[in-house]
This record gives C-alpha cells, structure tokens and sequence, in this order.
C-alpha cells in the first residue's frame, strides 16, 4: 500500500463541488492532483452515457455539462456501479487508484471498488466508509493530493468553498 498525501472534502451539491474544482483552478493547483467522484442521475428519464473522441469528451443526462466541463481540467474518467450506491463518475487520478487497487485484487472487507482504491492509497476504512455513504446520499467528494505543502495549501482553497466535511490524511500517518 503505497501512502500518499491527501484531502479529501465532501460536497452537498454538484454547484459546490463545481466551486471548489474552479477554486483549484484560480489558484494555480495542479490539477492533475485533483479528483472528483459524485452520481451522474437519479432518473431513467434521461439519457445517460458518455463516450471519449479522441481528446474529447462528450456527457449526456442530467449532470452532463458539470461533468464535461471537468473533462478537460481532470487526468482521467471512469463510471463505475458500485453495489449499494449505484453508477459513480469519477474524474482525475482517482479513476487510476481505483483500476490499480482492482487489478492488483486490493479487496478489503467491506469496502466496494471506490473504497479500495482509496485506501491503497492510505486512507483508513473509516474515512472510506463516510464517503461511500456521502456518494450514496447524492453528495459530492473531490480529493487533492500532493507533498504536504500542496495538501495544507488545498486544504485551505477546500475550506473557502464551504463543504460539509473535509479530513487531511498524510503518508506519514
């Protein structure tokens, strides 16, 4: 389990999430280090699906416009149904993680796919488990990591954005 630097903040809506991600982008923030994970519907109603074009990306349903405007900002795309939870987007180094925690069979009791792949990367069971019940409950979790200066400075820009909870876990812990 390769322990990295990482904050992790938890959104009510997707237009909060949305603030954060632009906050990280004024800022300067490498976005590369920078990922997004939330429910792309609640309906049948709408279409859903996306699809990658070369170097774009395009997202029907209810959330597509949220969730292409983060295409070209965040390192990678994955839509993953998770048991209990339901389809997941998720954007940004996170996707990687989660395929890396999956191939290399990193399966820990309790945890689904999204859970793995966080805690491959450090994050206790704990913390996993809040924020698979945040995604259940329709809310949003964007995660930032980096060395220690890069997670205290992301800290910071995810407090200015208001979300519900926001916990630092660090390699060395």
């Amino acid at each position: 389990m390769e322990k990295i630097n990482t904050v992790v903040a938890v959104y009510n809506t997707h237009s909060e999430a949305e603030e954060a991600i632009t906050a990280f982008k004024s800022s300067n923030f490498d976005m590369r280090n920078l990922s997004i994970a939330g429910k792309e519907y609640h309906s049948e109603e709408h279409v859903i699906g996306f699809y990658n074009a070369g170097d774009r990306m395009k997202f029907w349903g209810k959330r597509g416009a949220f969730w292409g405007g983060f295409w070209g900002m965040l390192l990678g795309s994955g839509l993953f149904l998770i048991p209990g939870v339901g389809h997941i987007m998720v954007l940004g180094p996170l996707v990687t993680w989660i395929v890396g925690a999956l191939s290399e069979a990193v399966v820990v009791g309790g945890l689904t796919a999204l859970g793995a792949g966080l805690y491959s990367i450090g994050i206790p069971k704990d913390s996993i488990l809040r924020y698979e019940t945040a995604l259940k409950a329709d809310h949003f979790v964007v995660v930032a990591h980096g060395t220690l200066d890069e997670v205290t400075t992301a800290k910071r820009i995810l407090e200015k954005t208001g979300p519900l909870s926001i916990d630092e876990h660090h390699a060395s812990s």
